[in-house]
C-alpha cells in the first residue's frame, strides 16, 4: 500500500495504473478519458487480468503467462518499473494487478484510499503509450492452488479463507454465481473489513486481529484464500502481507470455479466463521 501523499511525491517515478470493470469497454474508456489520475493508464480486469471464463476454472482464470507479459508491453509497462493501481471501490478491482505483479516479482503497490483519496489534479482525455518488451514470466507455483490444492488444505487442517460477504458465504444470497454457499471447512473474512468506512486501509494490529479472529496467525504455512472469482480475495492477500502476516496462496478459480466442478461439495450457514 502507499499513501496519497506518497504517490504525488513520487508519481514521476511509477507507473500509475487505473483499474476497471464494465460491460461495456467503450464505456469504460469514456469514462476513464474523462477523469484519472495523471499519466495512468487504463487497465480493464476482463481483458487485461483474466483469461475467458471457463467452469471450473472460474469467471476470472488467470491469463497465460504470454498473454500477460503481451499486455504489460502494450500498457509501455517496462519490467523494472514500480507500479500503482487504483480503483474506486476499495481496492476490489486493483488488488488483482497488485496482486499478479509481485507473484512475479515485480514492485507494485495499490493506492490507499483509491481514487477517492487523490486530492491532486486529474487529467483528461485518452493516454498516448509506447509498447516496451517484457519477458515472459510463468506464475509461481507456490502462490497459488487448485480445488484439490483446496481440499487437501482443509484434510490437512491448514486455514481456507472465503474473501466474500458474511451473506454470500452463508449461502443466503448469490448475486453472480448460480450456486449459492461456500467450501466446507472454510472460514469467512471479507475483504471489506480491512477498511475503514471512509475507504482507507486500517492499521496492520486492526488487520492482523482481524485474521486472528478467524484463527490465522500467518500466512506462510500454507492457508488458502478465495473469493467469488480470484479478484477479491487479493485483498486479503495483500492486506496480510502488508501487515507481516506472510503471503499466502490464491485459489484463482474461487467459488465460480469450486460450484462449477461437478461432486464437489457445497457448505451453507455460518459453518465454523464468525462473521
Amino acid at each position: 500500500m502507499v499513501s496519497p501523499s506518497w504517490l504525488a511525491d513520487n508519481a514521476d517515478d511509477v507507473v500509475i495504473c487505473d483499474v476497471r470493470m464494465l460491460a461495456e469497454p467503450d464505456l469504460a474508456r469514456r469514462r476513464f478519458e474523462e477523469a484519472h489520475l495523471p499519466g495512468a493508464r487504463l487497465v480493464d480486469l476482463d481483458r487485461d487480468l483474466a483469461a475467458p471464463a471457463a467452469a471450473q476454472l472460474g469467471r476470472h482464470p488467470l491469463p497465460t503467462p504470454e498473454a500477460f507479459a503481451d499486455t504489460l508491453a502494450r500498457l509501455g509497462i517496462a519490467g523494472d518499473a514500480g507500479i500503482v493501481a487504483y480503483d474506486d471501490a476499495n481496492g476490489a478491482l486493483a488488488a488483482r494487478l497488485v496482486w499478479m505483479l509481485r507473484a512475479l516479482g515485480d514492485d507494485a503497490a495499490l493506492l490507499d484510499g483509491g481514487s477517492a483519496a487523490w486530492e491532486g489534479p486529474l487529467d483528461h482525455g485518452p493516454v498516448s503509450l509506447g509498447p516496451v518488451e517484457r519477458r515472459v514470466r510463468p506464475w509461481p507455483r507456490g502462490l497459488l492452488a487448485d480445488a484439490d490444492d483446496v481440499r487437501s488444505a482443509i484434510d490437512q487442517g491448514l486455514p481456507v479463507i472465503d474473501s466474500r460477504s458474511a451473506e454470500r458465504f452463508r449461502g443466503e444470497i448469490e448475486p453472480i454465481d448460480a450456486v449459492a454457499g461456500h467450501i466446507p471447512g472454510a472460514v469467512n473474512l471479507p475483504f471489506v473489513r480491512h477498511f475503514e468506512p471512509a475507504g482507507r486501509l486500517r492499521s496492520a494490529d486492526e488487520i492482523t486481529g482481524a485474521f486472528l479472529s478467524i484463527g490465522v496467525p500467518s500466512l506462510d504455512d500454507g492457508p488458502i484464500v478465495y473469493c467469488g472469482s480470484g479478484v477479491t480475495a487479493c485483498v486479503n492477500l495483500l492486506a496480510a502481507e502488508h501487515s507481516g502476516l506472510g503471503a499466502g496462496r490464491l485459489y484463482v478459480g474461487s467459488w465460480s470455479g469450486w460450484s462449477t466442478t461437478e461432486g464437489l461439495p457445497v457448505a451453507t450457514g455460518d459453518g465454523s466463521s464468525p462473521f
